[in-house]
């Protein structure tokens, strides 16, 4: 009997050695994002991140961009609600540009003429254009759930301090967070493994009116075009870029979101009721992080974004290696290209599997 006790003692300890080596051997990554919802590119690449077997997502911060931050935080609370993953700390970030604003926004368009997309400023689908604290009602209902009482600066720095050369960064919104975090701490970029960032546009070949007559004007960079130029002067390991360029070579279309509907997960069945035809912006840089050889064409250029507050305010500037002004900018690998059927195949995939780690999820 004695034996058969240890033999039992040992047996936990062996499972629990293992689940502890799986935890250790998973990717960390922390998604800094404007999470606009319920559904769309924002949400549906922290759906590809969550889901994947391989990551270890530390938390998600997030910050105004294509909504305000606090109705934001509340579709990312209800979206970690539904798929059972309660234990991901929502941490709220910023809610302003370091210096641009709406309002000098508005001025700026007087001399240099109107912007298609504003983002919170100009945008909102499903209910009215509102101001940065009010929330207007959620489709996909209301969370019980709070978000975490720290700010995301604080938390970035926290955790890169705690896993230093461990975590990427993946960033799908405006850089606000991230040059608030390089602000307190000027080794968070260096202690941090990697930054993935979708942003910029070089020369997209599309008919999109909204890049079509300004293919350098794209609204990540924009939003916060100081914050993006600190971002991409701090001394990263690796930045990786996933730009409009190769974005708009892709497409959310009825027949993606069709095949993720046969999946009975509840984040398929998120995706299936709240995705809308659009390019996969932010879908893409998750997904290739996750699989870098759905990239099939790469290029290395220095790159930052315009702060002189004329008429290419917020624009992105790209120098070839070796042409590039050498006052501080860092040599991103920018994707060119992608085999589009492979990222189609995993994006689906990932979208369609159960969620790994998920507890009780609420009811839709």
């Amino acid at each position: 009997m004695k034996w058969l006790n240890r033999v039992g003692i040992f047996a936990v300890l062996f499972s629990a050695c293992g689940l502890a080596a799986q935890a250790q051997g998973k990717r960390k990554v922390i998604i800094d994002q404007d999470a606009a919802g319920p559904g769309g590119t924002d949400m549906q690449s922290i759906l590809a991140l969550v889901n994947s077997p391989d990551t270890d997502v530390l938390g998600i911060t997030v910050l105004t961009g294509d909504a305000w931050r606090d109705e934001e935080v509340q579709h990312t609370l209800r979206l970690m609600e539904i798929i059972g993953r309660t234990d991901i700390p929502v941490v709220p970030g910023a809610v302003f540009p370091l210096v641009s604003s709406k309002e000098y926004i508005e001025k700026w368009e007087s001399f240099y003429g109107k912007l298609k997309y504003k983002g919170a400023w100009n945008f909102a689908r499903g209910h009215a254009v509102h101001g940065p604290y009010e929330i207007p009602s959620m489709p996909e209902g209301q969370s019980a759930l709070k978000a975490s009482t720290e700010d995301a600066a604080h938390f970035l720095v926290r955790m890169v301090r705690q896993y230093p050369h461990e975590i990427t960064i993946y960033a799908g919104g405006p850089m606000t967070d991230l040059a608030l975090a390089i602000a307190l701490d000027p080794q968070f970029a260096e202690l941090s493994k990697e930054l993935i960032v979708m942003g910029g546009s070089i020369n997209p070949q599309t008919d999109d009116p909204e890049f079509a007559l300004s293919p350098s004007h794209e609204f990540n960079f924009w939003m916060d075009p100081e914050a993006s130029h600190a971002v991409l002067h701090a001394h990263w390991l690796r930045v990786v870029l996933t730009t409009v360029d190769i974005s708009v070579k892709t497409r959310m279309e009825k027949d993606l979101i069709e095949q993720i509907r046969k999946s009975p997960a509840r984040a398929a069945q998120y995706v299936a009721k709240y995705a809308e035809a659009n390019f996969l912006w932010d879908e893409l840089a998750a997904v290739a992080w996750l699989d870098p050889t759905i990239i099939t064409k790469w290029q290395k250029l220095y790159v930052d974004v315009d702060i002189d507050h004329g008429a290419g305010y917020g624009n992105t500037l790209v120098w070839a290696v070796g042409r590039q002004p050498g006052l501080g900018e860092v040599v991103v690998e920018v994707q060119d290209d992608l085999d589009k059927a492979k990222f189609y195949k995993e994006f689906v995939e990932l979208l369609s599997r159960p969620t790994p780690g998920a507890r009780s999820a609420a009811n839709d």
